[in-house]
């Protein structure tokens, strides 16, 4: 299958969404320790809380990978995990800073 030719205002917007995802990331990332202590976490033992995310990353993007692979919808292949990963992430990014009041 031919890999169809994108214009520059569609790589615009692509690369425009991801600077926005980039910005909220780094917004969390900033006051990520600040939420685990307040969630009652050991200031000494934050690093590993760190190490959570790139050790799962390791084990669920392949994963998702291969599934991805594996899919075919109207909308293509990737879409439909880029769009749950997405809401997903919007959720968690709303939640997080607020998860003391939730427990």
């Amino acid at each position: 299958m031919k890999k169809p030719k994108l214009s520059f205002w569609q790589i615009w917007n692509l690369s425009f969404g991801f600077l926005g995802v980039q910005i909220g990331y780094s917004l969390q990332n900033g006051n990520t320790s600040r939420i685990l202590e307040a969630l009652g976490a050991d200031v000494h033992s934050i690093g590993y809380f760190w190490l959570a995310a790139p050790l799962a990353g390791l084990i669920v993007q392949p994963i998702i990978g291969l599934s991805s692979d594996k899919t075919w919808t109207r909308l293509g292949r990737r879409i439909p995990f880029i769009f749950f990963g997405a809401i997903v992430s919007a959720l968690a990014m709303f939640f997080m800073p607020n998860a003391e009041y939730f427990t």
